[in-house]
């Protein structure tokens, strides 16, 4: 294990960019050597695409065992050195309700200094309420996201509060997070289906993304918490906030993989205009309040699109498939990314 006081250092397990994270054992070249995959260029798309990386946090919360802080640092530094410049660190939330992220004060001040290593790296935190606020402020925070619901009944049953009251407990975390000069995004979840209320109907979802907007909210990040979505879903809602007068650079979508439809919603998103994109290492993360939720976007096999596409990411990744086999060692399980699996080739 590397170090984790300061700043961590890279392990010197991971491969730069001229390696291959195939096994030794296999003489045939893999399909980065190959110059693989085929770029083909559609001038209709974004030239590049910002990764919003949530493994550490939305992907590691999920996680039955706890996981050490030292993991975590270690984690956050190979991302990092993977060339992803946004990586939400940790949640603020009360241990009681997410014990895996704990360890969020003993972990902020471990990862800070990789600022200064990464220029432009940004490690949001999510918080839950003032005092959450409180502490992330505390431990040197630059930036956070909070989390509401397009739902009445996921709202009440992640929160237990109205969609109302959660909106009115969040104003005054965003207020004071921007006087503090930390800015802040907003996490919507349910905007395509609801495991209780079925369909949800695209105006509802925009009347509750204004809300985290006009409290203050710098982003808002629209998610598939049961990756219900389909590419037609996808564009009639970004089209619904485009006529209720959001900037599509304001919008970033965040899918689960349940339907295999993760990617597909993807594509449909950035043939909107859309430039921010969550995604999971590994494909790490689901949702603990709602069952049917399942993982992720895997990190890999976005990049490997967008890279297929054209589209930059400042993404290396080999490094980054590296990070996903040596975090599922830790785990003890294999990577569901389907990037992983074929790039990182038969465990030894």
């Amino acid at each position: 294990m590397t170090s984790t006081q300061g700043t961590p250092q890279r392990a010197e397990s991971v491969p730069g960019p001229a390696q291959s994270t195939r096994s030794e054992q296999s003489a045939d070249p893999g399909p980065l050597e190959l110059g693989l995959p085929s770029t083909v260029r559609d001038p209709e798309l974004p030239a590049r695409v910002r990764i919003h990386e949530v493994g550490a946090r939305d992907g590691l919360q999920n996680e039955k065992a706890l996981v050490p802080v030292e993991v975590k640092a270690e984690f956050i530094a190979r991302l990092a050195a993977a060339g992803l410049r946004t990586v939400e660190a940790t949640s603020f939330v009360h241990p009681k309700w997410v014990p895996q992220l704990a360890d969020a004060e003993q972990l902020l001040p471990q990862i800070i200094g990789l600022r200064e290593e990464y220029p432009g790296l940004r490690l949001p935190v999510l918080v839950p309420n003032e005092r959450g606020l409180d502490r992330a402020l505390a431990r040197g925070a630059d930036e956070i996201a909070v989390f509401a619901s397009a739902t009445e009944t996921f709202a009440r049953r992640n929160l237990n509060r109205s969609v109302a009251e959660v909106m009115e407990m969040f104003r005054p975390v965003v207020g004071r997070a921007g006087e503090a000069g930390v800015p802040s995004r907003g996490y919507l979840s349910m905007c395509f289906g609801d495991p209780w209320e079925g369909p949800v109907p695209p105006r509802q979802v925009v009347d509750a993304g204004l809300q985290l907007l006009d409290m203050g909210c710098a982003e808002l990040s629209l998610g598939d918490t049961i990756g219900v979505a389909t590419p037609g879903q996808v564009a009639a809602l970004l089209a619904e906030f485009d006529r209720a007068g959001v900037p599509v650079e304001r919008l970033a979508v965040h899918f689960h993989d349940t339907y295999g439809q993760a990617l597909a919603n993807t594509l449909a998103a950035l043939r909107c205009g859309v430039t921010v994109v969550d995604s999971s290492a590994g494909g790490l993360g689901g949702c603990p309040y709602a069952k049917s939720a399942t993982g992720n976007l895997a990190t890999e096999d976005l990049v490997w699109m967008l890279h297929g596409l054209g589209i930059e990411t400042g993404v290396d990744l080999p490094v980054l498939v590296a990070t996903s086999v040596w975090l599922a060692g830790e785990l003890g399980r294999p990577s569901p990314s389907r990037a992983v699996q074929a790039l990182a080739g038969p465990a030894d």
